[in-house]
C-alpha cells in the first residue's frame, strides 16, 4: 500500500472507521428511538434497515463510479455526502424524517467501505490479501465497537441526537482531508469498461461469473441472519434482563471484539485451518454463539455468547470478503461494491422480517433461526471453497 501519505492513509481509515460506526449507531437507541416517537421497538429499527436498503442499492452505482473517477476520490466525497444525512438525522422531528435521513447517510456511504477494499485489493496481492484485510477488518471492528458502545453511551446520557453529531464533525474532517489531498486530485480519471457501454455492462460482466453469483447468494443470506439477531441483541438483553442500554452495548460490543481476535490471528488460523477449516468454524461459532443468545436465563451468559459469535462471524465474513476482492479483477471496484450491496439487501430483509416476528413471536425463536441458519452457511460455503479448491489452482494476485 505504498503511494499513499500517512495524512492520507489516515484519513481513508477515519472514514472507513466512522463508516462501520454508522451502521450500528442506531441498535443501542432503539427503545429511545421508541419512546421519543411513541412506536414500537419493531417501528423503530427501520432505521437499522432502511440505511441498509439504501447502502445496499447505491454500491451499485458507487463500485463502477470508483472504477472509473478513482477509489479514494470517490470515497472523499462519499464521506462529504455522509455529513448532510447525518445533520437531517441531527434535527428529526419525527421517525418518519429520521427514516428519510438514515436513508441518505445509508447511500453516501456506500462509497466508502467497499472501495476501500476495492483499493486494498489492487495494491496487495493475493496471497497477502487476507491478512491486510484483516488489519482494515479491525478498523471496522473498532468503528462497530465504538458505534454500539458510544452509541448507547450517549443515547443514555446525552440523548439520542448527540450521536448524529458527533458522526457528522468526524465525516467532516475525514472528508475534507481526503478529498483536498493532492495526491487524490490528481489521480487520472479513466474511460469507462466495456469502451462506452456504462455501468450496467460491468455489472452484468460481473454476475455472468457463477462464482461470482454463488459468492453473491452466500454474503446475502449471511447478512440477512447475521444482522437481523444483532440488531435486535440490544434491546432484548435492556428489556429481559433490565440492563441500561450503555450496559447492553457494551455486552454486544463483544461481538467486535470476538471480531478482533480473529484480525489477530487471521494468517495463522489460515495457515492452519485453510479458507475451508476457517469458514466452517467460523459457522459452528456462530451456532453455539446465537443457541447461547436464544437458550440463556442470564445476561451474563451473553458475554461469551458474543464473543464466540464474533470470532465466528468475522472468520466465515473475511474470507467471504477475500474472495470477493478475487471475483471480477478487471472490474475489483464494481464487483466488491455488487458484494457488499447483496450483504446489505440481504440485512435489509432479514431485520425487515426480524421486525415483525420480534413483535408477534419475541426476540428468542429469531434468535434460534440465525443460529440454525448460519451454520448451515458456514458449512456449505466450506463444502464449496473445498470443490473449488480441487477443480482450480490458487486465484493470481
Amino acid at each position: 500500500m505504498t503511494g499513499v501519505r500517512p495524512g492520507g492513509l489516515a484519513a481513508l481509515a477515519t472514514v472507513h472507521c466512522c463508516s462501520s460506526a454508522m451502521m450500528r449507531v442506531c441498535d443501542p437507541m432503539l427503545p429511545a428511538l421508541a419512546q421519543s416517537f411513541g412506536v414500537t421497538t419493531g417501528r423503530a429499527a427501520l432505521t437499522v434497515s432502511v440505511y441498509a436498503v439504501a447502502y445496499g442499492l447505491l454500491q451499485l452505482l458507487f463500485g463502477p463510479l470508483g472504477d472509473r473517477f478513482g477509489k479514494r476520490r470517490t470515497i472523499g466525497f462519499a464521506a462529504l455526502g455522509c455529513v448532510a444525512g447525518n445533520l437531517l438525522a441531527l434535527a428529526a422531528l419525527s421517525l418518519e424524517m429520521l427514516v428519510v435521513a438514515r436513508f441518505l447517510a445509508g447511500a453516501a456511504a456506500a462509497g466508502i467501505i467497499a472501495l476501500v477494499l476495492a483499493w486494498v485489493g489492487d495494491t496487495v496481492p493475493y496471497a497477502d490479501r487476507q491478512p491486510v484485510l484483516a488489519r482494515f477488518l479491525m478498523l471496522s471492528l473498532g468503528g462497530m465497537i465504538a458505534g454500539q458502545w458510544v452509541s448507547g453511551v450517549l443515547t443514555e446520557w446525552l440523548g439520542w441526537r448527540a450521536v448524529f453529531a458527533l458522526l457528522a464533525v468526524v465525516f467532516c474532517v475525514g472528508g475534507l482531508a481526503i478529498s483536498l489531498n493532492r495526491e487524490v486530485r490528481a489521480e487520472p480519471v479513466r474511460a469507462p469498461s466495456g469502451h462506452g457501454h456504462g455501468h450496467l455492462r460491468d455489472i452484468l460482466r460481473v454476475l455472468a461469473e457463477p462464482w461470482a453469483r454463488w459468492m453473491l447468494l452466500v454474503v446475502m443470506a449471511e447478512g440477512a441472519f447475521a444482522f437481523s439477531g444483532l440488531a435486535f441483541l440490544p434491546a432484548f438483553l435492556v428489556r429481559e434482563y433490565g440492563l441500561g442500554l450503555s450496559s447492553a452495548a457494551g455486552v454486544v460490543a463483544l461481538y467486535g471484539v470476538g471480531g478482533f481476535f480473529y484480525a489477530f490471528a487471521a494468517r495463522r488460523l489460515l495457515t492452519v485451518f485453510g479458507e475451508g477449516g476457517l469458514v466452517l468454524g467460523g459457522g459452528i461459532a456462530l451456532g453455539l454463539g446465537w443457541l447461547a443468545l436464544a437458550l440463556g436465563q442470564h445476561w451474563a451468559l451473553a458475554l461469551p455468547a458474543c464473543l464466540v459469535a464474533g470470532l465466528g462471524f468475522y472468520a466465515l465474513h473475511g474470507t467471504l470478503q477475500t474472495h470477493a476482492t478475487q471475483m471480477v479483477p478487471a472490474l475489483r471496484g464494481t464487483a466488491v461494491s455488487l458484494f457488499a450491496s447483496t450483504m446489505f439487501l440481504g440485512i435489509a430483509l432479514g431485520v425487515a422480517v426480524a421486525s415483525a416476528a420480534v413483535d408477534r413471536i419475541g426476540t428468542r425463536p429469531v434468535f434460534l433461526a440465525c443460529a440454525a441458519a448460519l451454520l448451515a452457511i458456514g458449512a456449505g460455503f466450506a463444502l464449496s471453497l473445498r470443490q473449488r479448491a480441487a477443480a482450480n489452482p490458487r486465484p493470481a494476485g
